[in-house]
């Protein structure tokens, strides 16, 4: 058959739909661009917070919404919001031909077949597995640019936050073996990837669950592969960030000196209340570690505004946390109830004020960005090149300080000849605030 995949949501997800993507193909289906054009769309769904919900619901939508033109088509979900929701989803979406948990993803190419023998008009078949049955390693394909590539290095999470729901989710930290990890590393660096995007709800515990933390011995694993020129981290805890690993990121050829560091808060209440671990001291010393052991680097946080009970006075020590700390870049989300959770049962703060605070702090951040990025003008700097974007005419390109899909860019003009997947040596002309603009160095004109 002919299948459409839509994966939503973080990096995590797209590897598990490069994994059951390669299961569907080795089945001897096929894939196309459109849902117009299948015979089953396959939509990966996020079902984190309620924006990745919402986006999740109107892609099924639309999805079902195409059986007017094409009775025959089947719509499959799977994913989070599948695994979160499982017979919620069937019953309020009947148009749905199937609800696959994430545990039972192994088994999508017995479930199409089963989907083929069945009237369209059957009740959606649902398939739920346990968490752990979810395949963390055998064949994929590469569903990001082939030079660079999202490696899942552990799944689920157990650190229990109150705001968070993927513990329930997902289940309880599992990291892979370290040859595992290191075996598909060597597949990827085979088929042309250039960065290696280490990724986990938290890769400083990885290992941790086998009996010791095996992230070190990783990354030198690592330094060892030919043809991979950059690895880079997501997500990094606070309180896991030790001196050893900082000096062996510096030590390390291809290890890049950027670290995401989602820190949600720095009031000691509601880190408290958040269920984090280390508190505001924990942030500080990371802090310190990371700009005493590796200075220089690239110091990503991400950031909730609104929880609930966060009075004013906690929100503006938030706001000068920011102003204090500079990172180099940042993201504030308003917090999101989600039920399930211990903070969803605190009292509320109004929506409205929840974004209304979000923004502020995003407003802060960006005057930040701005300052460091108007420094980099007339700075020359290795850029790796991910596309060309012919409605704008520009290539689009990115430095060590900016990881794909996440950060900022460096825009250069499609006159010039460079090439995707490949780095270049640029000269930086120019900044909105945000992206860098920036031409080879011997393109300069008197």
């Amino acid at each position: 058959m002919k299948l459409a995949v839509v994966s939503l949501g973080c990096p995590k997800n797209q590897v598990d739909a490069d994994r059951f993507c390669r299961a569907l193909l080795e089945a001897g289906h096929t894939t196309v661009a459109t849902i117009e054009e299948a015979d089953v769309a396959i939509i990966n769904t996020c079902g984190f917070i309620e924006s990745a919900k919402e986006e999740a619901i109107e892609h099924i939508l639309d999805a079902c919404a195409m059986k007017t033109h094409n009775p025959d088509l089947r719509v499959v979900v799977t994913g989070c919001l599948a695994e979160r929701y499982r017979e919620e989803l069937a019953r309020e979406i009947p148009e749905v031909d199937a609800v696959v948990g994430i545990g039972s993803n192994g088994r999508l190419p017995a479930i199409l077949e089963e989907l083929c023998a069945r009237q369209a008009e059957a009740p959606p078949l649902e398939c739920y597995a346990a968490k752990q049955g979810l395949p963390l390693e055998g064949p994929r394909i590469i569903g990001t640019p082939r030079h660079y590539a999202w490696l899942k290095i552990a799944e689920g999470c157990s650190n229990a936050c109150a705001y968070c729901a993927i513990p329930a989710i997902r289940g309880g930290y599992r990291s892979r073996p370290l040859q595992n990890v290191v075996e598909e590393a060597r597949w990827l660096a085979a088929q042309g990837v250039k960065e290696l995007v280490l990724v986990a709800q938290d890769v400083t515990a990885y290992g941790e669950n086998l009996g010791q933390n095996l992230l070190v011995s990783l990354l030198r694993e690592l330094d060892k592969l030919e043809g991979v020129r950059w690895v880079r981290l997501l997500y990094a805890y606070p309180e896991k960030i030790t001196q050893q690993l900082l000096v062996a990121m510096a030590e390390s050829e291809k290890a890049l000196p950027y670290i995401d560091l989602p820190i949600q808060h720095c009031n000691e209440e509601i880190l408290r209340s958040m269920g984090r671990r280390g508190g505001r001291a924990a942030i500080e010393e990371a802090l310190r570690l990371i700009r005493e052991n590796l200075p220089g680097a690239t110091l990503r946080t991400s950031l909730i505004a609104g929880y609930p009970g966060e009075s004013e006075p906690q929100f503006e020590e938030l706001c000068a946390f920011v102003q204090q700390a500079g990172f180099d870049r940042l993201g504030c989300f308003a917090y999101s109830e989600e039920e399930g959770t211990r903070a969803a049962r605190m009292k509320q703060l109004p929506i409205e004020e929840r974004q209304r605070r979000a923004d502020a702090v995003m407003r802060l951040q960006s005057g930040i960005l701005a300052q460091k990025q108007q420094v980099q003008v007339g700075c020359t700097l290795q850029v790796l090149c991910d596309e060309y974007d012919p409605e704008e005419d520009v290539w689009l390109c990115r430095t060590a300080a900016d990881a794909p899909e996440i950060d900022t860019n460096v825009l250069v003009p499609g006159a010039q000849p460079l090439q995707e997947g490949e780095f270049f040596l640029v000269k930086v002309t120019d900044t909105d605030g945000a992206d860098l603009y920036a031409i080879l160095p011997d393109s300069e004109t008197s």
